[in-house]
């Protein structure tokens, strides 16, 4: 799924980010925990440069508990990186960033200054909830749907560590196609940018793999179909997702499949693994490789006809190609 949803506020806080960036002391990325890899923004990754970052996996009361953990060692072992699994049903565990923070940062108390910590995330991530716990009072407006924040600001939550907000940034283009339907899949992208029969289809085909009786609890099947459209048929059919003719309306279908993931009907479920990022990493760079070389292929067909029309007398001379 090509994911192409860069709004311009979101342009104003990459510029936003990058501006601050020199008085930053330490980024402090919100990921969710039921996609690590597809949540982590290549582009936060670039303007910080090597400012060390504290990764929060939130929203880990939803992910799958042995998939977190080895989440949390696999993003442990990056350089100036540092892994925390979070969630809002459990306030210890936000506002023991603060210690995190001091650990990542341990001479900054030396300096008798505070930590200048940016909060940085995609959208609908939960950044604006984790800053109001942390600064024990509503200073950060929330939402159930993608970029509620709109403007940067700054937040003292006290014991030495002060808090830069943005608004949640997606990157201008989500080269990898599986990444595009997780981040569908969770809500960060606006439901009207997306085709919800097809986001359905990609979680369905998952759930029947990895999650198969999970799939079968939920929706009281007996058996989990070897394809997807008699899954949807079946799900549609018990859910009463029927159109004219009785044929199953996959949208309908679809959409309930996907509020029932968001809200944590189906159990504990991560979409990826650090095995599955890496094969995909690998056909991304086949991928655009094999683009760029197509890309160059045309250009260079064209170059090639303006020369030859050029040397027959042909079309307008437009100057060197």
């Amino acid at each position: 799924m090509q994911i192409q949803w860069f709004p311009g506020h979101m342009h104003k806080a990459r510029l936003q980010i990058k501006a601050a960036q020199p008085k930053v002391d330490l980024f402090i990325e919100l990921l969710d925990a039921r996609i690590p890899y597809s949540s982590e923004n290549p582009m936060l990754a670039e303007l910080r440069g090597e400012k060390p970052v504290l990764k929060l996996l939130s929203k880990s009361d939803l992910a799958d508990l042995s998939l977190l953990k080895r989440w949390q060692q696999f993003l442990n072992s990056q350089q100036n990186t540092k892994a925390k699994a979070i969630t809002t049903t459990n306030p210890a565990s936000i506002l023991r960033i603060k210690d995190l923070c001091h650990e990542v940062l341990p001479n900054k108390k030396e300096s008798g200054r505070p930590i200048m910590a940016m909060i940085v995330g995609i959208p609908n991530v939960g950044k604006s909830t984790l800053i109001n716990i942390l600064a024990g009072k509503p200073v950060a407006k929330t939402g159930n749907e993608p970029a509620v924040t709109k403007g940067q600001q700054r937040i003292n939550i006290g014991d030495g560590v002060s808090l830069m907000d943005t608004p949640g940034v997606m990157w201008p283009n989500v080269e990898n196609p599986n990444s595009g339907f997780r981040l569908a899949a969770i809500g960060s992208i606006k439901d009207t940018a997306l085709d919800y029969a097809e986001v359905g289809f990609f979680l369905g085909k998952y759930l029947m793999t990895a999650y198969p009786d999970l799939l079968m609890e939920r929706y009281g099947l007996n058996e989990v179909p070897d394809d997807i459209i008699p899954l949807m048929d079946e799900i549609g059919k018990k859910r009463g997702c029927l159109g004219k003719g009785g044929i199953v309306d996959w949208d309908r279908t679809a959409r309930i499949m996907l509020t029932d993931f968001r809200s944590g009907k189906f159990g504990l479920i991560t979409l990826e693994t650090p095995e599955m990022m890496a094969k995909e990493k690998q056909q991304v760079v086949v991928t655009t490789k094999i683009k760029e070389e197509k890309k160059a292929s045309r250009k260079e067909q064209r170059r090639a006809k303006r020369k030859s029309d050029r040397a027959h007398g042909k079309g307008k001379f437009k100057g060197p190609a």
